[in-house]
């Protein structure tokens, strides 16, 4: 018994009333029973049942019952008797034809969609099991071969191809092929107006064409006969991105590939577009992930370069710090012992930051250690130094500000170049500052040598300062400029300290006032007492 019948069963109980539903079937027009009570009227021919709205009464062996017709899409009717006399049959009518227009409509959609669902089970079952190859492998070429031999599987197609867009060269290139090797597919520009694969990728619309349409050589490792061709489609915020395309051809038994075909390679074709993209990210988080492991190690050697704070003892006390903009940068220091008197710093700022300024810098280190250990004097020093880089500094299109000093204790001296680095001072016992001031242009930005300049130097009380601009410009979160001021002050305040309280004073000044503001140049900062 039918759910239906067991409310019409009950229905009979409540009122006393037979009832029957009759349908007309599809195949071949003969009127049955869907669902009834015991008692109700039995069909009657199909000349006899109402075709409008008006219902009819019949007279049966049963009794008299009233016929009206079903609003719907299937030809059903509802036999309301025999009944109790006096029974409004008309009104029960009325509230029993949506009950009963409404189950025949769930039950047409439900019987539709069983056969839907047993038309399409291969493609819904393809559809799962090319979940399965995306969601456990992680090679794109191998995933895309098992795609293609399901797909082709299914539909029944002898050749086929996926091909994938390659940027930079603007090709779509074979990743995987039936019936070929994909390696011997040869590459289609994505201009090319022979190809159907070209056409597909450029227009986004799926294309079904016949044999002999638009063949041609760049297709024929993949194509025989008629082929259907669908775009791969990453769907996103900014419309559709061509991906690739699919390439069905050479049915079994010489059959045209349907508008099922169609959408079925329609929705497998999304499935590796998702692929595509996955693996694009995947690698691009590699390169992340790779770019970040290098830079760090670029950052670290960097670092190793620069020479330790011990570089100078006995001769001198030094703090010297290096902070890069990036992970590397163009700042740089270098302490020399030239002898038991006598010591040289120098400080460079190479133009712009990252790995360009690096290099120079790198460069600038190895040259500096070898020069100044050869020429005693500073401006001689640094002409041998610019003979050294100038090839790569014409090349790179950079200069660098620097400063090298040498200080001789036994003489009380401070011997200098000055090539353009504006931050060089010498603090004296009594508070006075004392710039050294640039005499020549940045290294690099002419062929002259830098001049020799002399200063007073007292071991026993005076400090070497020097740093790069990046200091004196650190920018706070409203973009105001720190300045040599507030450094200098710090250096004041805390002279009489050994140099590394002094260079980490100056340092608390500096991310005082940029706090979480980004660092937009390099950072160094030497101090030097005897």
């Amino acid at each position: 018994m039918t759910a239906l019948e067991e409310v019409f069963r009950a229905y009979r109980t409540a009122t006393g009333c037979e009832m029957a539903i009759w349908r007309s079937t599809d195949r071949d027009g003969v009127i049955r029973v869907e669902a009834a009570t015991s008692g109700a009227a039995a069909p009657i021919p199909r000349e006899l049942l109402p075709t409008g709205d008006r219902p009819t009464r019949i007279e049966t062996e049963r009794g008299p019952a009233i016929v009206a017709a079903v609003p719907g899409p299937r030809a059903a009717w509802v036999a309301l008797g025999p009944c109790e006399p006096n029974f409004p049959v008309a009104d029960h009518l009325s509230f029993i034809l949506p009950i009963c227009a409404q189950y025949l409509q769930s039950s047409l959609e439900v019987e539709h969609a069983a056969n839907e669902l047993a038309e399409r089970y291969e493609e819904i079952n393809l559809l799962y099991t090319i979940s399965e190859i995306l969601g456990r492998t992680v090679s794109l070429e191998e995933a895309a071969e098992k795609i293609l031999t399901e797909v082709s599987d299914t539909v029944g197609a002898q050749r086929a191809a996926i091909l994938v867009y390659e940027r930079g060269s603007e090709v779509l290139r074979a990743i995987a092929a039936i019936g070929a090797v994909a390696s011997d597919v040869p590459p289609i520009s994505i201009d090319d107006q022979r190809t159907v694969s070209a056409r597909v990728f450029r227009t986004l619309h799926p294309m079904l064409v016949e044999g002999h349409e638009l063949e041609n050589e760049a297709e024929r490792t993949f194509r025989d006969g008629a082929m259907l061709s669908v775009p791969i489609v990453l769907t996103g915020p900014r419309g559709g991105e061509p991906l690739g395309v699919v390439n069905l051809s050479g049915r079994k038994a010489g059959q045209p590939f349907s508008a099922g075909d169609q959408k079925l390679t329609a929705a497998i074709a999304s499935q590796i577009g998702t692929a595509i993209q996955n693996t694009r990210l995947v690698q691009a988080n590699v390169d992340r992930q790779r770019l970040a492991r290098e830079m760090q190690l670029a950052h670290d050697l960097q670092m190793r370069l620069l020479p330790g704070p011990g570089a100078l003892a006995p001769v001198a006390q030094v703090a010297a710090r290096v902070v890069p903009a990036e992970s590397v940068g163009g700042d740089f220091y270098n302490l020399f012992r030239l002898d038991d008197a006598r010591v040289g710093v120098m400080v460079g700022d190479v133009s712009g930051h990252g790995f360009p300024a690096a290099l120079i810098m790198a460069l600038t280190m190895s040259a500096s250690a070898i020069h100044a250990q050869r020429v005693a004097d500073p401006g001689a020093t640094m002409q041998a130094l610019l003979e050294s880089l100038q090839a790569e500094l014409e090349t790179t299109e950079m200069f660098m500000s620097l400063l090298y000093a040498v200080v001789d204790g036994e003489a009380r001296t401070l011997r200098y170049a000055n090539a353009g680095h504006p931050h060089a001072f010498v603090v004296r016992a009594s508070g006075e500052i004392e710039r050294l001031p640039a005499t020549d242009p940045p290294l690099g930005m002419v062929h002259t040598a830098p001049s020799t300049q002399h200063a007073e130097f007292d071991p026993a009380s005076d400090l070497l300062l020097v740093f790069t601009d990046g200091v004196s410009d650190a920018r706070d979160a409203s973009d105001e400029r720190l300045g040599e001021g507030p450094v200098l002050e710090a250096v004041l305040r805390h002279r009489d300290q050994p140099a590394q309280v002094i260079l980490d004073r100056i340092f608390d000044v500096v991310d005082a006032h940029a706090q979480d503001a980004r660092r937009r140049d390099d950072l160094t900062v030497v101090v030097l007492r005897g």
